[in-house]
């Protein structure tokens, strides 16, 4: 998602939203060397999560933990997860993503905010996603909201850890789109 945090912060802030650029700034602080890493070494990396499955499982295990609601995803899903990457040999080419895609991104994350996003758009912002917008953040950009939503339970991958939330906030953007 675009950057959506408004470039005056001195505005007011509600509650939630001075939650949210409190839980982004710590994600910064201490959870985005995963990023650097992939974005300038991402071969090296790779190398050692191909060769060792420990390593790999360590990998994904702490960031699916740090990134998901409690009680998050189950041992089995997890396992299943770090496996398809280790038979699969694929954890270097994921991680080189970011370091094929560093120069767009950071162009993307840099871009006026003042851009805006007019096609039609359902958002849902589950509460352990970080960055997290407020509907006025999301708003400035994205000019045809036709679905928000703030479901109770969630984060970075929660079509896997919340399906039906997922689903249903799906079927409702859908049905949206449909009336139009």
């Amino acid at each position: 998602m675009p950057p959506l945090v408004p470039a005056d912060l001195t505005t007011s802030l509600t509650d939630a939203e001075r939650a949210a650029l409190a839980d982004l700034d710590e994600r910064t602080r201490t959870g985005s060397g995963y990023s650097a890493v992939h974005g300038t070494r991402p071969q090296t990396l790779g190398y050692g999560l191909t060769d060792s499955p420990v390593a790999l499982a360590a990998w994904i295990s702490e960031k699916l933990f740090t990134w998901t609601d409690d009680p998050g995803l189950t041992r089995d899903q997890i396992l299943d997860n770090v496996t398809l990457y280790w038979l699969t040999a694929t954890a270097a080419s994921s991680i080189r993503l970011y370091w094929e895609s560093i120069a767009e991104v950071s162009r993307w994350f840099t871009a006026a905010v003042e851009d805006t996003i007019d096609v039609p758009t359902g958002c849902s912002v589950y509460p352990k996603e970080v960055p997290r917008p407020s509907r006025r953040w999301a708003a400035r950009r994205f000019t045809d909201i036709v679905h928000w939503s703030e479901p109770a339970h969630g984060g970075h991958f929660a079509a896997w850890e919340q399906p039906e939330l997922f689903a249903g906030d799906l079927r409702t953007t859908v049905a949206a789109l449909a009336r139009r």
